[in-house]
């Protein structure tokens, strides 16, 4: 990857391996004279801008629209803060520091400083001490490190929340007053370890230069930390932060977006350089096409940082109520010789403990780890499989590169020599960026399927019920309607796919075939779903109701609310379709009396009884899933002999009347039973068990 020294050194690398006809060619190390130059994108500062602007929305701010204040580490000549600096007209810059100088404006201006700050980023080999100052406010300057001591004036105690007392302090004691700040983003773009945790000692650190400087995550009082350098702060440091309310995720999330720019230069390069070699196209060329599609290499790259921030937030959002779930799952990955917990810093199971009596989860920077951990393990197990070879997901491996190359050269990378590893990469940060970190391990506990079976489903599940505009449409809204409201659609639709996953897995043949299984449900499920909610009756259309009012009311478009309004009831469309065809009648006929008789036999009522069973450890999580399983076949089933029952009667109510009265008595005992369970005062286990084999007693009646 293009860093300090690999970038000076790339062409050097580069010759090396064409001179020993490597098959990289000079695709072998990124960043060379022809590969992308990270500083010229910027793509390492975008990426964990990213990063900010998550965070920030979550706050209700808007950073590319209101001002804000920043304290940094580095200055405007360095790529990461140099870049960062400008990738907002509302960043208030207060305070920085670089190995050199320490710069404070303790009350800036945005669009001022912001002009400066680009003219010096554009100034060859600047420093802070090029800065105009006459353009920084009241008691601001520019000091050298070397000072013995710098005057501390009113302005700049109160910017950085420092003692009235205080009129002087070394240069130390100032950085770590900056580090400390009480404002609302603190922008790491520098080398070094700046943050550790209260439980660390400077040694534990390893970073002897910056001893002197160093401060505690509990002590920082900026809201957000920006990690475009690495290891500014240790992940003890990170943790701590984050449990005293800051937002951060890790480096290794912030500022990916380097590394995945480079992965995309070698791929592409690989690419090319298979044409350069047949002829098809010279050196000249293919640089010229290199370099034409940089902006949209970045924005492919960008979309990465988004997604891994949206799966950190929906992960966070639930933290409390996954956290048994993570600590399996953690235990699995330890057995299995893929974690070492202690080397990771993810909680002990005694810290777990103490964290759900707290009503805690993890953390950001912990989850951001288990995400890295689990994309690794399935990454590396599905390779192993045939699913990346499956023709239906060929649209992965080209939505991986810029649309020139899809366009112009398809076959080409149909046969691109690592086309299954692109293929898994897409396919696992699809599947667990919109799944969550501990989805496949759940569903392998409870179903017993294959990992690749698992994979399978859920792709096909998200497919079928068409769930990729409804998250695009999600991200349109942000900074027009609250972070929260856009994560509790996400999780809606999270909900969803699951349950989709679980359904294929329990009810067709396994390995699925995808292509075949969307083409058989997609439209059939569209058709029913699109006659929602007029199909619906008593409480489900209560729920559909409430959930459209509650988005609209929160800002989300008409349309969008009434797709998600509906996703409860259209998780049993995959029954109705079955029903439909094994019976050889239209889907719409038999999911009118299926929707009838959710209301007239109280089975939504009871579902929800049954939902809201608890779910702490692995055991109830499967008892209350088979049991939910258990009431959707019987409701599809009853369906089906309603219908056969009714053959010839036009009206759900003609059917079900028909039904009735060929089942009269056995029906007034089932009524009966329900009635007392559903007036229940508690609802557990076992009254559950008990309405369940009621209602498979009403399927016994057909003779």
């Amino acid at each position: 990857a293009a860093d300090k020294g690999t970038a000076t050194f790339s062409d050097i690398a580069n010759g090396v391996a064409e001179k020993y006809n490597f098959w990289l060619g000079d695709a072998f190390a990124s960043g060379g004279s022809a590969g992308y130059d990270h500083k010229g994108m910027g793509i390492t500062a975008r990426g964990a801008w990213e990063s900010v602007k998550r965070h920030f929305r979550e706050l209700g701010v808007d950073t590319q629209t209101e001002d804000f204040t920043v304290v940094g580490i580095g200055d405007m000549s360095g790529d990461v803060f140099g870049n960062g600096m400008l990738l907002s007209e509302h960043i208030r810059l207060v305070a920085a520091f670089d190995h050199r100088h320490i710069f404070i404006d303790p009350n800036p201006d945005a669009a001022t400083s912001y002009a400066e700050r680009r003219r010096l980023f554009e100034l060859p080999r600047s420093s802070w001490e090029d800065y105009n100052k006459e353009l920084l406010s009241a008691g601001g300057g520019i000091f050298p490190r070397t000072a013995k001591a710098i005057p501390v004036n009113a302005h700049i105690r109160e910017a950085l929340g420092i003692e009235a007392k205080v009129t002087k302090l070394t240069p130390a004691d100032l950085m770590k007053a900056i580090l400390q700040a009480p404002v609302d983003l603190l922008w790491n773009g520098g080398i070094g370890t700046y943050v550790k945790s209260s439980a660390e000692s400077n040694a534990d650190v390893g970073d002897k230069a910056n001893d002197a400087i160093r401060v505690d995550g509990q002590d920082l009082r900026v809201k957000v930390v920006g990690e475009g350098g690495n290891l500014g702060l240790t992940q003890l440091g990170r943790i701590e932060f984050a449990l005293h309310g800051g937002r951060i995720n890790t480096d290794a999330i912030d500022n990916s977006a380097g590394v995945d720019t480079s992965d995309h230069e070698v791929n592409i390069k690989i690419l090319l350089n298979g044409l350069v070699t047949d002829g098809d196209m010279t050196v000249k060329q293919r640089n010229k096409l290199l370099a034409d599609m940089t902006d949209e290499v970045g924005h492919l790259v960008l979309r990465n940082n988004y997604a891994q921030n949206t799966a950190i937030a929906n992960a966070l959002a639930q933290s409390k109520d996954m956290l048994h779930a993570q600590q399996r799952f953690m235990k699995h990955l330890v057995r299995e010789g893929h974690l070492d917990r202690a080397l990771e810093f993810l909680p002990t199971d005694r810290q777990i403990r103490e964290r759900l009596s707290n009503g805690q989860g993890l953390t950001g920077p912990e989850t951001a780890v288990l995400l890295a951990y689990t994309k690794i393990t399935v990454a590396e197990e599905l390779l192993h499989t045939s699913l990346p070879d499956d023709p239906y997901l060929k649209g992965l491996l080209h939505a991986y590169f810029p649309t020139e190359l899809r366009e112009q050269f398809p076959d080409r990378l149909d046969g691109h020599p690592l086309r299954r590893e692109i293929t898994t990469t897409v396919l696992v940060n699809d599947t667990v960026n919109t799944g969550g970190t501990t989805y496949l391990h759940r569903l392998r506990e409870e179903t017993g399927a294959s990992l690749e079976e698992i994979v399978r489903a859920q792709t096909a599940a998200r497919a079928i019920f068409r769930q990729s505009p409804v998250w695009d449409g999600v991200e349109a809204l942000d900074n027009k309607v609250e972070a929260e409201v856009q994560t509790r659609i996400r999780l809606h639709s999270r909900r969803l796919v699951e349950r989709g996953t679980r359904w294929l897995l329990n009810n067709r043949p396994q390995p699925l075939e995808l292509a075949e299984t969307v083409d058989f449900f997609a439209d059939r499920v569209e058709q029913v779903w699109g006659e929602l909610p007029k199909l619906l009756r008593g409480a489900d259309l209560e729920w559909y109701q409430k959930i459209h009012d509650e988005l609209t009311g929160a800002g989300v478009p008409d349309e969008l609310a009434t797709r998600v309004a509906g996703f409860s009831s259209a998780f049993p469309t995959l029954d109705i379709v079955s029903v439909a065809d094994r019976m050889g009648r239209e889907p719409l006929d038999v999911a009118e009396v299926y929707y009838d008789l959710a209301d007239r036999l109280r089975i939504t009522q009871l579902m929800d009884r049954i939902i809201e069973l608890p779910r702490a450890d692995r055991w109830q999580s499967m008892a209350r899933a088979a049991i939910r399983e258990d009431l959707y076949a019987a409701h599809a089933a009853l369906t089906a002999d309603v219908l056969a029952v009714g053959n010839g009667t036009s009206t759900p109510e003609q059917r079900y009347q028909a039904w009735e009265q060929k089942n009269a008595a056995i029906l007034g005992r089932a009524r009966t039973t329900l009635e007392e369970i559903q007036s229940s005062d508690a609802f557990d286990l076992a009254n559950l068990s008990v309405a369940m084999r009621t209602m498979r007693t009403l399927l016994r009646t057909h003779s």
